[in-house]
């Protein structure tokens, strides 16, 4: 009697699980994906212009979907594993886009008033260089010539704050390194999820 007691009650507990299970699996995952880097690379539109390269500098189009619920805004970085500087190298920050976004237009990392109220360009290691990507901007990717492929790691960030700066407590010229630890510990961000791509490029 006990072993057939023990018996339904496993069966239950399976059957339970399996419902929970295929449950979770139907939640769509949140992705970040880009029609103009569809190829894994980077095209001469989207390459710096400076440092020994001359690209476009065009910031390539962003576009994300299922976010998690409770999302009030998004945050977007962009960054450099394999630069030579120990840490990485970051070529793009934005912060505050709002929660209605479902991505970011080609040419939007170049112009201030191309991000979407009330979003701002991060400082980036581009920053006071001279070069097109510094204040705030997009900087393409210039790996050293010679270098095998260098990966750029883009990331979507979403948040259940209304202002990450007033929450996390970080000024808003903080680097992209104090940005991304705040988010990624919660530090005042209250991260839900996040989402990411590699593209590569070398020269």
């Amino acid at each position: 009697m006990l072993a057939a007691t023990l018996g339904v009650a496993t069966f239950l507990c399976a059957a339970l699980a399996a419902c929970g299970g295929s449950a979770q699996a139907q939640v769509p995952a949140f992705t970040l994906s880009s029609p103009d880097l569809a190829s894994g690379t980077f095209s001469n539109h989207h390459i710096l212009n400076g440092f020994g390269c001359t690209g476009d500098n065009v910031s390539p189009a962003l576009a994300w979907s299922n976010p998690p619920a409770g999302t009030k805004t998004f945050a977007v970085q962009v960054q450099d594993l394999d630069a030579p500087t120990g840490s990485g190298f970051w070529h793009w920050a934005v912060y505050n886009i709002p929660a209605s976004a479902t991505g970011l237009p080609q040419g939007a990392g170049n112009r201030a008033a191309s991000l979407p109220a009330p979003a701002f360009g991060g400082t980036t290691d581009l920053l006071d260089t001279g070069v097109a990507g510094g204040n705030g901007n997009y900087g393409g990717p210039c790996p050293p010539a010679g270098d095998q492929p260098h990966r750029y790691v883009f990331t979507v960030y979403a948040l259940a704050v209304d202002d990450l700066v007033a929450a996390a407590g970080v000024p808003r010229t903080g680097t992209a390194a104090l940005y991304s630890f705040v988010m990624n510990k919660g530090v005042g961000s209250a991260l839900l999820g996040k989402a990411t791509f590699t593209a590569k490029f070398s020269r």
